[in-house]
């Protein structure tokens, strides 16, 4: 099936309008969202106005203009609440991997979001707010209440130091007008995990709205946002897979890089909606785990790309190590999470360190991979936005000179780079396939031209007289001249079929039965001779003949006492090359073509089949009364490619 069919199929007319309708549903969400967006809510890096306190250190001016990107293991803020509260009736705090109170000045809980022991869960219900009419009164056993009442959700977190991803609501109409206004609050959070501190901004959102204001802020915030990773992922899953079925098979490079846009488009949705999940997951544990998840895979993903860069076995080797053992961690990671050993987070560390040592082998195997193959240095290049804006983030960490993270916008770039470069990869190969096509039919034709001229009534008259003639002189050598012209006769027709780059052997085959033909014709007046010293290569079927025929036709032939042709190939550093020399008559080749009415495009039918196929070029060099060198030079680098049958 060629390109133009598949391309005039009806399927790929509806991936297409699918494609171009899913665009312009984003485009009109994404125009709602910056032009119609209404503003029903307030977000805040923390709700009080006062001071706060790091560790326990001196104590700050809360400044709301600006996130607090203080890395802490506990950070304590007093002070009123700010004056938009009073324009709500809902507190909504979303948080991530701590814990959290919020008390008034007397003490009392106004919300909070801590780790309950099995023994806390019993007080809580049993004996502070003696609920054990609504459980039932067997409940009251504690041995009981712990095995049935954590039965009801197998996939709890009951690890005093996993918090996870958490939404809670509070409503403030319950708090008095009075005291909403003048009383003073104390917010209490600590990032629970051992050895590591954590950035406030990253981890404490807070929203200020009346109704389902979280979910609201996910309409008009969030979701266009998923939307267009949606987008990217339908990108990444259908378009690539199926631009390489357009080219008859599916190609690994583009299967792999559709499937890394695609768990980027994972990777950026759950990041984003990351501060929502447990609005509908209501454990927070496993909101943990999907996104933690998504991050790895994505990872994972890019060092299944890069590796499809790779040429060299060895250094494919490694990188399926690399890979196999990035795998591996993760699954035991995933493990240790749902048996409640070691969350999600408390293996980051492990992770981001296996992570930095993927990266640096992989970029190591791709400099290895530059001196021999081009694509790997295009690969190298394109990461490095991302590289840089990881080593600014890692700056900005300690220092704190910039308020966002610079990581997406340089992953967005190298993922914005490498499309654009496969796209145009794509385009390139689409215009190398339809010249293709039309080369084959060029090829066809050149091989029809070439094949009658051989057949053509005089050739085959000439032919047969000769081995009539030598059926009575030498019955022997007539028998010989008669299996070679039916085997060179054969040779023609099957070459019709032939599309792809023969092995020169068999090209010199063909030649030799053309030239035994041609010497019983002229017999004393045709000498020929070869030096073949190399034959370890390709080329176009029937591209060597024609110029040996030119030189017989039109330059031996015509030489008063004939001539000699000699056949011979070399190797040099860069090409091998073939020479078809004559002593004929010779030509001037600064001469305009003579206009005899003949059709001329044999010879270029010839270079254009040599250019085209395996990049080869035909230097002729003539001298009159001298003879004719015609010299095909075949690089060496064009020699491996997907035309060639061996």
């Amino acid at each position: 099936m060629t390109v133009k069919t598949i391309l005039r199929s009806k399927k790929l007319t509806a991936i297409i309008v699918g494609c171009l309708a899913a665009i312009l549903i984003g485009t009109v969400i994404l125009t709602v969202h910056f032009f119609f967006r209404f503003d029903l809510s307030t977000q805040l890096p923390v709700f009080l106005e006062g001071q706060y306190s790091v560790n326990d250190g001196d104590w700050k001016n809360i400044d709301l203009d600006h996130p607090i990107q203080d890395n802490f293991k506990k950070i304590t803020f007093k002070g009123k609440f700010v004056d938009d509260i009073r324009l709500y009736n809902q507190l909504t705090i979303s948080s991530k991997n701590i814990w959290y109170s919020l008390k008034n000045s007397k003490g009392n809980t106004i919300t909070e979001y801590k780790y309950y022991s099995p023994e806390d869960t019993y007080k809580f219900y049993m004996v502070d707010n003696h609920y054990e009419e609504f459980f039932g009164k067997e409940y009251l056993d504690k041995e009981y209440f712990y095995e049935h009442f954590f039965e009801s959700n197998p996939l709890a977190s009951r690890m005093p130091n996993t918090p996870g991803y958490n939404v809670s609501e509070t409503d403030l109409s319950l708090i008095p007008q009075d005291d909403r206004e003048s009383d003073t609050y104390t917010l209490e959070v600590i990032y629970p995990y051992e050895g590591r501190f954590n950035d406030f901004s990253d981890c404490f959102s807070v929203l200020l709205s009346d109704t389902n204001g979280k979910y609201l802020q996910f309409f008009f915030d969030t979701l266009p946002v998923i939307i267009f990773f949606v987008l990217i992922c339908f990108f990444g899953v259908f378009f690539f897979p199926i631009a390489s079925l357009i080219f008859g098979k599916i190609d690994y490079k583009y299967l792999v890089f559709g499937m890394m846009i695609f768990f980027w488009g994972l990777f950026m949705i759950a990041h984003n909606v990351s501060f929502d999940l447990n609005m509908w997951i209501t454990d927070e544990s496993v909101c943990l785990l999907l996104t933690a998840v998504t991050n790895y895979i994505f990872i994972l993903s890019i060092i299944i790309y890069l590796k499809s860069n790779l040429g060299r076995s060895i250094t494919r080797a490694i990188a399926n190590c690399v890979a196999i053992g990035f795998l591996i961690l993760l699954v035991t990671f995933i493990i240790l999470h749902l048996t409640n050993v070691m969350d999600m987070h408390a293996s980051l560390i492990y992770m981001f360190n296996y992570t930095t040592l993927c990266a640096i082998i992989m970029a190591v195997l791709l400099i290895v991979e530059i001196h021999i193959n081009r694509q790997a240095y295009f690969t190298l290049v394109s990461w490095i936005p991302l590289a840089t804006t990881l080593v600014i983030d890692a700056v900005n960490h300690y220092l704190h000179f910039a308020v966002f993270d610079f990581y997406n916008l340089g992953l967005g770039l190298t993922m914005l780079y490498q499309i654009i470069r496969l796209i145009l990869d794509l385009r390139a190969q689409y215009k190398e396939t339809i010249r293709y096509q039309q080369m084959q039919k060029e090829l066809y034709e050149a091989k029809v031209s070439v094949m009658v001229s051989q057949i053509q009534p005089h050739f085959m008259y000439n032919t047969l007289s000769s081995i009539a003639m030598l059926c009575k002189i030498d019955p022997d050598t007539a028998h010989t001249a008669t299996i070679t012209f039916a085997q060179y006769l054969r040779s023609n027709m099957d070459s019709l079929k032939q599309t792809k780059l023969i092995p020169f052997e068999q090209e010199l085959e063909h030649l030799k039965k053309y030239l035994y033909i041609e010497k019983l014709r002229f017999g004393k007046k045709l000498n020929i001779e070869y030096d073949i010293q190399t034959t370890d290569f390709m080329l176009p079927q029937l591209s060597i003949q024609p110029l040996a025929e030119n030189a017989v036709k039109h330059g031996i032939s015509k030489k008063r006492g004939g001539g000699t042709l000699t056949i011979s190939t070399r190797e040099t550093e860069t090409a091998y090359e073939i020479e078809i020399k004559d002593d004929g008559v010779g030509f001037d080749t600064e001469a305009p073509k003579k206009d005899d009415g003949r059709s001329h495009i044999g010879m270029e039918n010839i270079r254009t089949r040599l250019k085209e196929m395996c990049n080869a070029e035909i230097i002729i060099n003539s001298k009159i009364g001298e003879g004719t060198v015609a010299t095909v030079v075949l690089p060496k680098e064009d020699q491996n490619n997907e035309n060639t049958v061996r």
